[in-house]
């Protein structure tokens, strides 16, 4: 089994998030926002996430690109979540993993109630709503999944220290890797 690491983006992600939702399929951008939105209207949902409130959590690829991405909103006492992954890298346990990393930050931070609404025919993301035991309530070609979270505990809070930890060290060793790919590439070398 694959280890999946999910790192927390910052405001300085924006431009690979934007990049990571304008790579997403037609179909697949509309099963993300609940509708066809055109790159305009993706560029204003990115610029105007809070990531001091909410949360985003990243996986990339070798090359840094952002291939899969979770959107912790939170407002009132309950954490929603949006999900998205690249096709290629679909069947990896990567939808699973953003989804684990979201519900763990979420209950870290005292919240209760962690949700998604997503159209009915988002299968991917229905199958990740089952596969966590989301109470799950469908009304025409919509569907809205909740869970309740238990309380943070000091183990909880570990766990995503180490999670977060974990996952800066597997950025900075792909950073390196592919440093060192372009440089054999390109016949540089220094040192």
């Amino acid at each position: 089994m694959t280890t999946v690491a999910a790192q927390r983006l910052n405001a300085d992600g924006r431009a690979t998030l934007l990049a990571h939702f304008l790579a997403l399929p037609a179909r697949d951008r509309c099963l993300r926002f609940g509708t066809a939105l055109a790159p305009s209207a993706i560029a204003t949902y990115v610029n105007r996430i809070d990531f001091d409130r909410d949360a985003v959590f990243g996986v990339h690829d070798d090359r840094l690109a952002v291939v899969a991405a979770a959107h912790v909103a939170f407002e009132d006492g309950v954490a929603e979540l949006g999900l998205s992954v690249l096709p290629e890298h679909r069947s990896r346990g990567v939808g699973g993993a953003l989804f684990e990393r979201a519900m763990a930050h979420a209950r870290n931070r005292c919240i209760r109630r962690f949700f998604m609404h997503f159209l009915v025919r988002n299968e991917p993301i229905m199958r990740i709503a089952r596969r966590f035991g989301m109470h799950i309530v469908t009304r025409a070609d919509e569907a809205d999944a909740h869970l309740d979270l238990p309380p943070a505990s000091p183990a909880s809070v570990a766990g995503e220290f180490v999670t977060d930890s974990l996952a800066a060290c597997d950025r900075a060793l792909t950073a390196l890797a592919a440093a060192w790919k372009r440089q054999t590439r390109t016949g540089t070398h220094y040192g």
